[in-house]
């Protein structure tokens, strides 16, 4: 309060503060390449709602725009921003040759990042003319229901179509490019030939996007780059000691990003990292993936981004699997559908998971983080995706309803008179087993949390209350294993 205890005119008078109402705040931030056509400068982050809010900022076509895309498809109200990293290197250049025209014509079918490219072909057209027109079909493309463009431009000349990617940089080789089977006779089979004439080159750094961020809250982190470089920035930028996870910071967040590979390729890159602020999604390098892996790892994400922030309804801590991930396709070679020995080997060394179902649907299996150890010793603490979530919530609940009824209060052992403006060690408890109580979606286990619960005024600084909080979390439904008995006869049993 405010108003003077000394006053002596009359007066009539209430003050106003706020009682307190937490609110958890669960932001997404996506990083990657704009096109100059687009307003977001480089280094620079803004808020995105909306697809055409994507294609003025990161311009059409660009990374971010797709990812943009594949997050909100999967995550329809969710508070999306974008981060613009700028490019560096040489652009992948590519060529299609139309090698053969069919006499009769017909349809040509064209996918690019899964994206299907039609034209009709009149009979007796020549090469050069399919070419031209294959080339104005690939500038053309607008999907209205998608709002999706593609990731390359084109020029033609004497049949053959050069394609070239709209970002420098080797994240271009994921890019899939292939001749579909389509029901009748796609007129591209067997009468094109693809290469690629420049190798994409060069990698870019998330550090001026991420120092863009500030102290401005980013609790869900999606980077379309995940080399060793700006993993170890991811690192620093959220670690304990002076990141965002630090005491010094208290911002949180957690950083998602995707690898493609062999399966051998993605455990060795689990295993590089011991970090529960990292979560690699996993790609096979062979198989035909349709979408680019910046696509994926946002639809996956966005899929569970707004369970992520669901701390008071419990959705933070739920079983994720069997979720299907919108917009996404499934590897053309079903050898490349991940198997449950896979996945449990690959959730064992630190690479996350997803399954395909029999419809050919990609679905969630299990999110994790990169933790291994802690000091050393193996620890699966941290490994669960939900547990860095509840942990968010947990500490921005405690912090709040702190802050809510203990600020700007004097600190005495005791409050005899009950003043508003003491509090004691014994009040600050009350508060967190209050506060304890209100996470029955995040924690359990109240009476055990309560006993070990500690408070108490510092023996050196009379200003300071040292806090010893055990948390219990709440666990993902993740395994059910019964037993089934088969009998001839089963005989009832007497009550």
């Amino acid at each position: 309060m405010t108003i003077p205890s000394n006053l002596t005119a009359p007066i009539l008078a209430f003050d106003v503060t706020s009682g307190g109402q937490f609110e958890n705040e669960s932001r997404v931030i996506l990083l990657g390449h704009a096109t100059a056509t687009g307003s977001l400068a480089a280094g620079e982050i803004s808020t995105c709602n909306n697809e055409m809010d994507a294609r003025l900022l990161c311009g059409a076509g660009s990374m971010l725009e797709s990812m943009y895309l594949a997050a909100r498809r999967n995550a329809p109200s969710q508070e999306i921003w974008v981060g613009h990293v700028a490019a560096s290197g040489t652009p992948e250049v590519r060529t299609i040759t139309i090698s053969a025209v069919p006499a009769a014509g017909g349809q040509g079918t064209i996918l690019i990042a899964g994206r299907s490219i039609a034209i009709d072909i009149a009979a007796g057209a020549t090469a050069t003319a399919v070419a031209t027109a294959l080339t104005a079909a690939i500038n053309g493309y607008y999907d209205r229901l998608t709002k999706r463009s593609l990731p390359f431009t084109a020029t033609s000349a004497a049949g053959v179509i050069t394609l070239t990617a709209r970002h420098a940089g080797a994240y271009a080789s994921g890019i899939d490019i292939s001749i579909p089977v389509v029901d009748g006779v796609n007129a591209f089979t067997g009468n094109v030939a693809m290469a690629t004439t420049t190798a994409g080159a060069g990698v870019p750094s998330i550090a001026n996007a991420l120092a863009t961020m500030g102290d401005d809250p980013f609790e869900t982190m999606i980077s379309a780059f995940g080399d060793s470089a700006n993993l170890a920035l991811a690192s620093s930028f959220l670690n304990n000691i002076a990141g965002r996870w630090s005491y010094a910071q208290q911002l949180y967040g957690h950083f998602f990003y995707p690898k493609t590979g062999t399966s051998s390729d993605l455990t060795t890159a689990g295993l590089a990292k011991d970090d529960w602020h990292l979560t690699l999604v996993p790609r096979f390098s062979a198989g035909g993936n349709a979408e680019p892996d910046y696509e994926f790892v946002s639809a996956v994400v966005g899929r569970v981004a707004a369970w992520f922030g669901g701390g008071a309804n419990g959705d933070v801590s739920r079983n994720q699997t069997g979720l299907v991930v919108d917009g996404i396709t499934a590897p053309r070679d079903r050898a490349y559908w991940p198997d449950y020995a896979t996945r449990d080997a690959f959730l064992k060394n630190g690479v996350s998971t997803w399954k395909v179902d029999r419809t050919g649907s990609v679905m969630i299996d299990k999110l994790i983080t990169q933790q291994q150890t802690t000091d050393g010793a193996p620890d699966t603490t941290f490994r669960d995706i939900q547990r860095p979530y509840q942990l968010m919530y947990a500490l921005k609940k405690f912090r709040a309803d702190l802050a809510a009824e203990h600020s700007n209060k004097g600190l005495a052992d005791d409050n005899p008179d009950n003043l508003e403006a003491l509090t004691t060690p014994k009040d600050i408890k009350a508060t967190l087993i209050h506060s304890y109580i209100e996470m029955s979606g995040v924690l359990e286990n109240v009476s055990a949390a309560t006993q070990a619960l500690v408070v108490t005024r510092d023996s050196d600084n009379a200003n300071r209350v040292n806090i010893h909080l055990e948390l219990d979390f709440v666990n993902a439904m993740d395994i059910f294993a019964g037993l089934a008995v088969a009998n001839s006869q089963l005989s009832a049993t007497a009550a």
